[in-house]
């Protein structure tokens, strides 16, 4: 995928969070985010898209997170102004990532090519996961689009996985996730994980399925069922206690 289609991505799925947003009540409780409630959901992204947009838009430095910190104790509006509040902030994003320059300096916060890249791609995934959120809440799922989802799969276990401190195991251990297409090694152990990409190594766990279950199950928004897991039973358990992100 490239910044375009990362773009759209984050267009279309933030479009139809809104939509689920309007036309459900803001009380049901968000599967994927315990204590979460739909207003919270949608006040959350809300406050994360102004968070991006400020630092592409402004340049923003190391003092990323600070700018995070700010924003996200910022006010959200009662329930009768939230969804369009939150179309006003998630079409700025989309805005300001559309005309961003492709030299952008800002802060980022994970290995990418260039800053642009980098927010482009996490605000698409932060964005149709969130949107999943939503239709889960209001019964009403529909799909991942399979290049996304395997691109998600690489963006969680390149980016997100060796930053987490949680995600660890006395005995180290490799975890070798598959598509069919496309697979990933994962070496966790006492210290940080180390993850590569296509290896011909051997694992101790491997779990293979559909980009669009695995893109989902590792983000703990569904069970691993229809996930094929060999060499460890407890690997579900295990990821769903120690590599929780919203």
């Amino acid at each position: 995928m490239d910044v375009p289609n990362w773009i759209e991505s984050l267009k279309a799925d933030g479009e139809l969070l809104a939509d689920v947003a309007a036309t459900t009540a803001f009380d049901p409780e968000v599967p994927g985010c315990p204590g979460w409630r739909v207003r919270d959901l949608v006040g959350h992204l809300g406050r994360v898209h102004r968070w991006a947009r400020t630092i592409v838009a402004d340049g923003v430095g190391e003092d990323g997170f600070g700018k995070l910190g700010e924003l996200m104790n910022s006010e959200v509006p009662e329930d009768d102004a939230l969804v369009d509040w939150f179309r006003a902030g998630h079409r700025d994003l989309v805005d300001t990532l559309a005309a961003a320059p492709a030299d952008l300096a800002c802060f980022t916060f994970m290995p990418a090519a260039t800053p642009l890249t980098f927010w482009a791609r996490r605000q698409a995934h932060e964005t149709a996961v969130h949107r999943v959120d939503a239709e889960q809440a209001a019964g009403r799922p529909s799909g991942i689009d399979p290049v996304l989802a395997e691109d998600g799969v690489d963006e969680l276990l390149t980016g997100f996985t060796p930053r987490s401190r949680k995600l660890r195991a006395a005995d180290p251990r490799r975890l070798r996730f598959s598509t069919g297409e496309r697979h990933w090694l994962l070496t966790v152990g006492p210290e940080l994980s180390v993850a590569e990409v296509d290896p011909d190594e051997p694992a101790d766990v491997t779990v293979t399925g559909p980009a669009e279950t695995l893109y989902l199950a590792l983000w703990n928004r569904v069970p691993w069922d229809a996930l094929t897991v060999t060499g460890d039973d407890e690997l579900p358990a295990f990821w769903g206690g120690s590599s929780r992100v919203r």
